[in-house]
């Protein structure tokens, strides 16, 4: 019976001691949710600029460990600018950290909601403008280094000496694209012809259709564009058996048989950095810049598409030297 307890002493002793020694260790804290909405003029699989920012997420999403780390919700087909404003008041309102407006037709509205909620972060782009407010950040894409590079395999493989282009509106990143194809394709072959139309839309897939067929009929056997609308285009190019490359996010897929290379955005380089900055206690007030130079852009080639040794190298070449300055790009000549 003594001994009985005295076993009952020791194991009553053992478990005291083993509270204690609990009661010292911190408690592990519990990472919090990061919360992010985005707004979307298209589809988040539209192939092309919505595309390229969900995409972003999901990379950061898997980066930070997952759902359980950071939640992402989105509102894509805001094409009615006062739609988009009213998702992002009320993704403000609900409380997520960082809030989104993926296109550059939503800045008035940031302009108007932002300074309403001076604890949550915005981004909006593409564009370098955070009109000085303290909780906006601002991103663009360089997306004339890689419609260089673009510019430049298409005129070494075009056999006709005509190329078509197929633009949405003449402004942002879209613009710049166009600028650089054209600047790429004339600096390669001084005697190429590059046919531009800007059909003054994003989203007229049918209107793009219409475009690409215009340039084909021209006698054009390489075609690009930019913007969700890009899809109509692609299409034709299959039809036709025209050379296709893309820009935004990799279009390999819809034509795999055509498509020769995809400047692909990687906007979690950007993510990340603001990510940082939140952390850090700075929720807005910066720009960036996606470029070659800091993976923002990667060039992706088709491995389906025969490109020829020689072109690719030339492409992989001309990628370097937009990096290390020894290729100057002169956009509109």
């Amino acid at each position: 019976m003594k001994k009985f307890r005295l076993l009952i002493s020791v194991l009553i002793l053992f478990a005291v001691i083993l509270g204690a020694c609990q009661a010292q260790e911190p408690a592990m804290e519990e990472k919090e949710l990061f919360r992010v909405a985005v707004v979307m003029p298209s589809a988040i699989n539209d192939l092309a600029f919505s595309q390229s920012m969900y995409d972003a997420l999901l990379v950061i999403q898997t980066e930070m460990g997952g759902a359980e780390a950071m939640e992402i919700v989105y509102s894509d087909g805001m094409f009615v600018v006062d739609d988009a404003a009213a998702a992002i008041r009320d993704y403000a309102t609900e409380g997520f950290d960082l809030v989104i407006a993926h296109g550059s037709q939503y800045g008035s509205s940031l302009q108007e909601i932002a300074p309403d909620f001076p604890e949550t972060s915005f981004a909006w782009g593409t564009t370098v403008d955070t009109f000085g407010i303290d909780n906006i950040f601002a991103y663009e894409a360089a997306s004339h280094e890689g419609g260089y590079v673009n510019g430049v395999i298409a005129a070494s493989l075009s056999e006709s000496g005509v190329l078509g282009v197929v633009g949405p509106i003449e402004t942002g990143d879209a613009k710049l694209y166009v600028d650089g194809f054209v600047a790429g394709a004339k600096a390669t072959n001084p005697d190429v012809q590059v046919n531009v139309n800007y059909i003054g839309s994003f989203s007229d897939v049918a209107l793009a259709s219409e475009a690409a067929n215009t340039h084909v009929a021209a006698g054009a056997d390489g075609l690009t564009g930019t913007a969700q609308m890009v899809v109509g285009a692609i299409g034709v190019a299959e039809e036709s058996g025209a050379m296709w490359f893309g820009t935004q996010s990799s279009q390999t897929e819809l034509a795999p048989s055509v498509v020769v290379a995809n400047q692909v955005y990687r906007w979690d380089v950007v993510l990340n950095e603001i990510i940082d900055l939140m952390d850090e206690g700075t929720l807005g007030g910066k720009s960036f810049v996606i470029g070659l130079a800091n993976g923002g852009e990667v060039m992706d080639f088709n491995e389906a598409y025969e490109l020829p040794e020689d072109v690719k190298s030339l492409a992989m070449d001309t990628v370097d030297g937009i990096i290390d300055g020894t290729i100057t790009i002169n956009l509109g000549e």
